[in-house]
């Protein structure tokens, strides 16, 4: 991969990266609360069945399509995919999440890239262009490959979440590394499969998922956005 590539997919999994990841749980600080995790053993069992069953049959797979219809121009394909974004998301806070990412990362490309027609379409996308959609616009840019777009995205993902994992969960800084390195070993696989996922197999389901999501709008203590 061509290194100018490389190093922008690196600069888009950052968390320096100004979209505001690191201030969501995604449920996790309501796991935690409700004392479904609460150790390293529970943090990584439950990180990574949300890396498979969320991420991988939804948002990577999203990543994937948006990827390619920003390449091709479909801008109708755009519109729909950033439609099953927001319709999917089972939860107040999982939509403002996905909007609120998603608008940021649009203010971020708008600065770098003001005349691109495609950051304009995004920006047009209504209520609010959507992150798994957002995300695929920005890594088409870099020219990078598809999977190591997605590879990147996953990353970022697992980067974010063990952090919310050690301010939500009474882990340390060894627990969370080696958390991180477990997701790291998944994360091929999950993107592989993501990659070939047929469109009628991509879904959103994650019940308790959703339950702890809409449990954390009125949990009493949070440090956390979702």
């Amino acid at each position: 991969m061509d290194p100018s590539a490389f190093l922008q997919l690196m600069w888009l999994a950052s968390p320096a990266l100004p979209v505001g990841g690191f201030s969501y749980s995604e449920g996790l600080e309501a796991a935690v609360a409700s004392a479904r995790v609460s150790n390293e053993a529970e943090a990584a069992t439950w990180l990574h069945d949300q890396l498979v069953l969320a991420l991988g049959r939804a948002d990577l797979p999203v990543v994937a399509r948006a990827f390619e219809a920003w390449q091709q121009a479909d801008l109708a394909g755009i519109e729909a995919l950033n439609t099953w974004v927001r319709m999917t998301r089972e939860s107040s806070e999982f939509r403002q999440q996905t909007e609120q990412m998603g608008r940021s990362l649009h203010d971020w490309l708008r600065q770098r890239h003001a005349e691109e027609p495609r950051v304009q379409h995004l920006g047009g996308l209504r209520p609010a262009p959507t992150w798994p959609v957002a995300f695929a616009l920005a890594a088409a840019q870099t020219g990078a490959p598809l999977r190591q777009a997605l590879l990147a995205h996953a990353f970022g993902w697992a980067e974010n979440m063990v952090q919310a994992a050690l301010k939500s969960a009474p882990l340390g800084q060894s627990a969370g590394q080696r958390i991180l390195q477990g997701l790291s070993e998944a994360i091929p696989a999950v993107v592989e499969r993501a990659m070939h996922l047929p469109e009628a197999e991509q879904q959103a389901f994650t019940p308790m998922l959703a339950i702890l999501s809409a449990q954390h709008e009125a949990q009493y203590s949070r440090l956390f956005r979702s």
